[in-house]
């Protein structure tokens, strides 16, 4: 049902593989171990356009959570009238919840191509060809050493060879560990990142879910071939350097690290201007002395007053008897 993207996916490492082989022997680890890098990392740089999508799509939805959230107090007890209002608020404001989720749905049948292909290598008898891979390639597949694992070895496997292949085990363990890790790192970077969870939002539900999940991925993670672990462990690191530099420059909503790029762009704000810098502004444009030099500055001295200015001189009234101002003779 899936032949076509298995033969896509392998036709895709043939390339890469053909490429590299002009720089590294073919039979060798970094070949392979590099197709699969280039692999992962060509995938990733076309889905940049839908990762920047889901962010503008989580953003969007932030913006939308206050009347979501004012809806659902309206109709708390109507589910079907809020769901009806809720989707016409999304269709007028142009909001697609499923938007968000994108770049994980797309990234599941590479997954899935790419490890039934390497499966299938893993598997297949001598002088077995797989899809687009040759039976000689696939037999150098089978042979390539990285740091003494073999791309179709699994932590399982190694494990249950009799003897054991101690090798295998510790590089194929680290690998799982690494996958886990950096699957529940990149899930609680994105949701650390947006400040108001709708739980409405079917983006957010599948992060809470990684995040659960992420810790149980290294007990699937013990059946990957190491050729898997290596795509999951690559997509996971470019997930988080990606994560940090699209949230530095568009920060979410509502976050102090919004403020700062606007500040970054716009220039700090700057108070209005009092009388007092008004007055020691210079003129013809020059700037005014400030600080030590300003208050060394003497100020002008006031112009003396002129000293033929008439003097204006005041009558005080005299004092009378009480004799005088009340008419009365004196006795």
């Amino acid at each position: 049902m899936l032949d076509w993207l298995y033969e896509i996916v392998s036709q895709l490492i043939v390339w890469i593989h053909t490429g590299l082989s002009t720089v590294v022997p073919k039979d060798s680890g970094w070949a392979w171990g590099g197709s699969i890098i280039l692999l992962t990392v060509l995938l990733r740089l076309l889905l940049v356009p839908l990762f920047v999508k889901q962010i503008h799509a989580s953003r969007k939805m932030q913006e939308l959570n206050p009347k979501v959230q004012a809806l659902r107090k309206k109709y708390k007890n109507d589910k079907q009238r809020l769901n009806q209002e809720v989707m016409k608020l999304y269709q007028e404001n142009g909001a697609n919840p499923l938007s968000g989720c994108l770049p994980l749905l797309v990234q599941m049948p590479i997954f899935i191509g790419l490890f039934q292909t390497l499966k299938q290598i893993s598997d297949a008898k001598p002088g077995q060809s797989v899809f687009a891979v040759s039976s000689d390639l696939v037999a150098s597949a089978q042979n390539a050493n990285i740091f003494g694992a073999h791309i179709p070895d699994t932590f399982l496997n190694a494990w249950g060879t009799d003897p054991k292949s101690w090798t295998a085990i510790v590089v194929t363990g680290i690998a799982v560990v690494i996958s886990s890790v950096t699957t529940f790192f990149t899930v609680r970077a994105s949701m650390k990142r947006q400040p108001v969870a709708d739980e409405a939002n079917p983006m957010m539900q599948a992060q809470k879910m990684m995040v659960f999940l992420a810790p149980l991925f290294g007990l699937f993670g013990l059946g990957f071939p190491l050729g898997v672990l290596m795509y999951w462990v690559t997509s996971n690191s470019w997930t988080l350097a990606q994560q940090h530099y699209i949230y530095k420059r568009y920060p979410p909503p509502g976050t102090d690290g919004e403020a700062a790029a606007a500040t970054a762009k716009t220039g700090p704000k700057t108070g209005p201007k009092t009388a007092g810098s008004k007055a020691g502004a210079s003129k013809n444009g020059q700037a005014a002395p400030s600080g030590i030099k300003a208050k060394l500055k003497k100020e002008p001295e006031p112009e003396p007053e002129p000293e033929d200015k008439p003097k204006v001189v005041r009558n005080q009234p005299t004092r009378k008897s009480r004799s005088k101002r009340s008419g009365t003779q004196k006795r």
